[in-house]
């Protein structure tokens, strides 16, 4: 795969893989129409190029106690490098933390965490994300309802 150029192959296997993890090489050959030698030599390119980034399982939250899904917006006084660069390494020290988004618009950042309950977030919110240097506001919605989540990129495999 020179270049990372990814051709139709490679994007069958990127979307058997982003289907499931798990699949043997002998069943993603037979997949995407390819014998399993030539099929695993394409996939460890694929990871070699950085183009799959890893393999996880992915875990219900609620089923190991993860009830509530909070999505906060935080403002900083300012936009400064060493300010977002602070504030960002210490959301990657939080294991709460699910996902982090420098953001356009009206606040600086939108955070996604897993908490178990309200506790839990009153101590996230009051200990940790308000003792940052340069947070200024801080505004958390609560989702009542998960309508859609996925994980596979939507690249066309045709």
């Amino acid at each position: 795969m020179p270049n990372n150029k990814i051709d139709s192959t490679d994007l069958r296997i990127l979307h058997e893989l982003q289907q499931s993890g798990k699949l043997s090489n002998v069943d993603l050959a037979s997949r995407v129409g390819l014998s399993p030698s030539p099929c695993l030599s394409r996939v460890r390119a694929l990871e070699q190029n950085g183009i799959i980034d890893r393999y996880v399982a992915l875990v219900t939250p609620g089923s190991v106690g993860l009830l509530i899904n909070v999505f906060i917006q935080v403002t900083l006084e300012r936009q400064v490098e060493k300010v977002m660069e602070s504030f960002e390494a210490k959301m990657q020290a939080y294991p709460e933390v699910m996902e982090c988004y420098l953001m356009t618009g009206n606040s600086d950042y939108l955070i996604r965490l897993l908490v178990s309950d309200i506790k839990t977030l009153e101590t996230f919110i009051v200990q940790k994300l308000s003792t940052i240097d340069g947070v200024l506001n801080i505004q958390s919605s609560f989702a009542l309802k998960q309508v859609k989540y996925k994980t596979e990129l939507p690249i066309n495999s045709d």
